[in-house]
């Protein structure tokens, strides 16, 4: 991004104060996570923070730094660099959270594995978390595999896509001031019309980019090429998978053909 993610302003005001303030609603408390050189910067310094004591090792450092921090209670963790997060999303969380698990979290998506980063840690993950630490381990996503967490189906395709590069963050930026809805036409060819079981069609959609669009087109169809067999045409005209997408594009992904 070569930008401070949680500074970017999806919402009339950066990211991470506008997830702050949604948290808020749900949390008795809420803080910002921040790494020991973070604590000053003018957007973070005007919210309470919890400070990373094992700094430089990612995400759970967060994490173990809030259990830490308040080791008694529950938390809800989100990433600051989800602009499709809703309250909705985070009312199902809390509503099927199981406190007798490690976590409760989302499947992600894309590839079903565990979201750590829109998740309810509970106290007893305090411990486990440490030993996965000392045994050189840093994935929270990994150790959630590997615990009892309870895996929740994600209720919006779009609501965990995370922001990574420029070209992405135009892309949301735009469709959340669209009003998040597009319609586009999707034509199918070759292989993928055999697995659609249509030549095209009309679909509304909240993926702002061709990327997040085949991640969803998967889940409607069973398609199992990777996106790096593919190639992708917006409008007739080839397009990279970061692109963004407006509405009433006409949207071909290309499957390998066999032959000259």
């Amino acid at each position: 991004m070569q930008r401070d993610k949680a500074a970017l302003a999806y919402h009339g005001k950066p990211q991470v104060q506008w997830a702050y303030e949604l948290l808020s609603e749900f949390c008795a408390a809420t803080f910002v996570s921040v790494r020991p050189d973070q604590r000053d910067e003018p957007v973070r310094a005007a919210l309470p923070q919890i400070v990373d004591r094992q700094p430089g090792i990612g995400p759970i450092a967060g994490i173990t730094a809030a259990l830490a921090e308040h080791p008694k209670a529950a938390w809800l963790v989100v990433a600051c660099d989800l602009p499709f997060i809703t309250a909705p999303i985070l009312r199902h969380l809390i509503a099927n959270r199981d406190p007798q698990r490690l976590a409760t979290a989302y499947r992600s998506n894309h590839d079903s594995l565990p979201e750590p980063l829109c998740a309810i840690w509970e106290p007893a993950a305090r411990e486990p978390l440490l030993a996965h630490l000392a045994a050189g381990k840093q994935c929270p996503r990994k150790f959630l595999i590997n615990s009892n967490a309870l895996l929740l189906d994600l209720p919006d395709s779009r609501a965990l896509d995370n922001v990574n590069t420029a070209a992405e963050f135009s892309a949301a930026a735009m469709q959340l001031q669209q009003g998040a809805t597009l319609r586009l036409r999707i034509q199918y060819y070759a292989l993928f019309r055999e697995q659609a079981g249509r030549s095209e069609e009309t679909i509304e959609t909240q993926a702002a980019t061709p990327a997040a669009l085949y991640s969803e087109l998967q889940s409607r169809h069973p398609f199992q090429l990777a996106r790096e067999q593919l190639k992708v045409a917006i409008n007739a005209d080839f397009s990279d998978w970061d692109a963004a997408l407006k509405d009433g594009d006409s949207v071909v992904f290309i499957p390998p053909v066999a032959g000259g």
